[in-house]
């Protein structure tokens, strides 16, 4: 029997459907399409997210100042759209892209130039940004009546029956399994986390591939940005404090090894619909925030352990072939 990490989606799949199946037995219309459907809105930009992350970890490092950054960039421009309302939507979510790529340049030149651990220099820059947040807006909030309809109505227009958000989502999973599967860049990233020495004889070269993946988390995370502030219609210091948990999370349960060089945008996905489902579907069953948190927890513990266990056989697998050779 093949080992359970070489079918972690599958194994995912299941757990999603058995989820659904077991709402539905105690809230029947949970299961229908037109719901199934929002709650893939809902988590829309925490795939997005994770898809980010997943880049990152790959990679054998962490950006925990995701969060953060998406914080600051929604603040930056809805800010801009607030004292511009006439400023095309295009130019705000380039503006959001680039400012989410100049924090995460940051990130990637630290670990990249000055050889920091990725875990310090994120957890430095997760203070930085949202400090750097308060500064910009003073601390005050930019709300609904602040914003201009076409900044809060693009990604709630509906496309063939979705929103716009989610094809959002479903076109930037569609980027990252092209980048991650069929580029030297998506190969780069996976042979670094494998091996770095390795990767170093190849040609590869290390330290600039964690620095544009650290890029590509910053310009998901400045995307997620204007998702986000657009979405709940409200930008401010505090917009999604310790999400950064739930974006490692996603990535966890989804198979992505902490320790590097194993995952899928597949697992990514799947690990952040997971979590989405979980927490749309416990208030409907009237459990209690505390026991979904728990439930969260130990979906997080139980990946952890798969993952560990997974690893373990692949390595027993490649010293038999080792030994047989």
């Amino acid at each position: 029997m093949k080992s359970l990490a070489k079918h972690r989606e599958v194994w995912l799949v299941v757990a999603i459907a058995a989820l659904i199946a077991l709402v539905a037995t105690r809230f029947p219309g949970f299961a229908r399409l037109g719901n199934l459907a929002t709650v893939f809105n809902d988590t829309s930009i925490l795939m997005i997210l994770a898809l980010g992350q997943m880049a990152v970890i790959l990679t054998r490092s962490i950006d925990l100042s995701m969060a953060a950054n998406l914080a600051f960039t929604g603040m930056a421009v809805a800010m801009l759209n607030s004292a511009v309302p006439d400023l095309p939507l295009p130019l705000l979510i380039v503006s959001a892209l680039a400012i989410g790529l100049v924090l995460g340049s940051i990130n990637g030149l630290l670990v990249w130039k000055l050889d920091i651990p990725s875990i310090v220099v994120t957890l430095g820059t997760l203070t930085i940004y949202r400090g750097a947040t308060f500064v910009l807006s003073g601390g005050a909030w930019v709300n609904a009546d602040q914003m201009s309809p076409a900044f809060i109505n693009f990604q709630r227009a509906s496309l063939l029956g979705l929103p716009v958000l989610s094809w959002i989502a479903i076109l930037v999973i569609a980027a990252f399994w092209l980048v991650m599967t069929r580029t030297p860049l998506g190969r780069s990233i996976y042979a670094i986390g494998v091996n770095p020495t390795a990767s170093v004889y190849a040609g590869i070269d290390v330290g600039r591939t964690k620095f544009v993946a650290f890029c590509i988390s910053g310009m998901v995370a400045g995307l997620s940005g204007y998702l986000w502030v657009s979405r709940y219609v409200i930008a401010s210091v505090e917009v999604a404090n310790g999400y950064e948990l739930s974006i490692i999370a996603a990535c966890v349960i989804g198979g992505i090894s902490i320790a590097g060089g194993i995952g899928s945008v597949a697992g990514a996905v799947l690990g952040a619909l997971f979590l989405g489902i979980i927490q749309s579907a416990l208030p409907v069953i009237n459990v209690s925030p505390f026991w979904q948190m728990a439930i969260s927890g130990s979906a997080i513990i139980l990946a952890v352990l798969l993952n560990a266990r997974g690893e373990r056989e692949q390595g027993r697998i490649i010293l038999k072939k080792a030994e047989a050779a």
